[in-house]
């Protein structure tokens, strides 16, 4: 699924880059071939995506991002003129090899300013409206583009709450900024497996993580449990990297809860997608009873009803438990993966 989603993102991307060209090629040059212009857009800006996704020249990346702001933006600026100075050679050479245009090899392989400057602007455009998407979410970019929270919405969907355990002892330890780095860490560990069972991170609330679902999406294929378990099991089979990092494995508790909410865009300098209703605050109050009940992955009875839960997880009916904030009693399940419960069992017996 991850692997899908990079390949649609990375053909959407190769598409308006190639469009841009074709652009260019109408403006300036109208007599040539359309796909002229596309193939020296291609070769000039997608290298320039794939440096800003640190795919190409990492290390050079993360040490431009380094630089105080006027030297970042000198930098990029080279940087970018050398990269686009490369694909404009090459896909002037391979026209030319093919035949396919005419002109001498000094104009087809040297880069022109104007060239530059219209694709530094074009990819700055790229760059900045998928760093907004990145920022916001895509749902919530989505959202706010079309406006479609202006006026208040009731809808249906699933939140889950996921809460880092022992943060406030590993600050202690450690002091603030190497827990922001773990926090950062554990926050990205999350995004992937997010990103696989199309949900969304929606906030991060101290330690803990927002992430919704539509209803429908959520409990299709039981995306939102899977959701969950893959961000554990990644963590897991990550853990030599986690103890080298920070002399721990993450430990995380997690809850799960859907129903019917208030959506609205709210805020006027800054804005948001809220969510209200009983069904927010029931999620949240539900991750709390993770630790009442010692239990890693809790979800409401109501939510575990209306999907199909995966061979590979267990239900562990817990009864009926009073949440703060709310009237009626809520009923609870613990879901465990085989090995996981297998685990706890031997740990139980030593």
């Amino acid at each position: 699924m991850g692997i899908l989603h990079s390949m649609r993102t990375w053909l959407l991307s190769s598409l308006l880059v190639a469009s841009t060209g074709v652009i260019y090629g109408v403006m300036f040059f109208p007599q040539a071939p359309m796909y002229i212009g596309a193939i020296f857009a291609l070769f000039c800006g997608m290298p320039l995506l794939a440096f800003e996704r640190r795919m190409i020249l990492p290390r050079l990346n993360v040490w431009v991002h380094r630089l105080p702001t006027p030297a970042f933006i000198l930098s990029s600026l080279i940087v970018d003129f050398l990269l686009m100075s490369v694909g404009y050679a090459m896909a002037g050479s391979l026209l030319k090899l093919l035949g396919l245009v005419d002109g001498s090899w000094e104009d087809l392989t040297l880069l022109k300013f104007d060239v530059y400057l219209y694709a530094v602007l074009v990819t700055a455009v790229i760059i900045f409206v998928g760093r907004v998407r990145e920022l916001l979410g895509r749902d919530v970019f989505l959202s706010l583009l079309t406006g479609r929270y202006r006026n208040p919405t009731q809808e249906e969907r699933v939140f889950l709450f996921i809460d880092l355990v022992g943060s406030t002892a590993f600050a202690e330890e450690h002091g603030d900024l190497k827990t922001q780095a773990f926090l950062g860490a554990v926050f990205a560990a999350m995004a992937e497996p997010v990103r696989r069972h199309k949900g969304a991170i929606d906030d991060y609330i101290g330690d803990a993580a927002l992430i919704t679902w539509p209803l429908r999406r959520g409990l299709k294929n039981a995306n939102c449990v899977r959701c969950v378990f893959n961000i554990l099991n990644d963590i897991e089979a990550n853990s030599e990297t986690w103890l080298k990092s920070y002399g721990r494995v993450p430990r995380l508790r997690a809850a799960l809860h859907g129903g019917s909410i208030v959506t609205a865009e709210i805020g006027v300098d800054h804005h948001k997608i809220a969510y209200f209703g009983d069904t927010v605050n029931t999620a949240a109050r539900l991750e709390t009873l993770c630790k009442t009940l010692e239990r890693q992955v809790l979800i409401s009875s109501d939510l575990a009803a209306r999907l199909d839960l995966p061979e590979a997880i267990i239900k562990e009916e817990l009864g009926e438990h009073a949440v703060r904030g709310r009237d009626q009693h809520l009923g609870v399940i613990a879901l465990h993966t085989q090995d996981r419960q297998a685990l706890k069992a031997a740990n139980g017996r030593s």
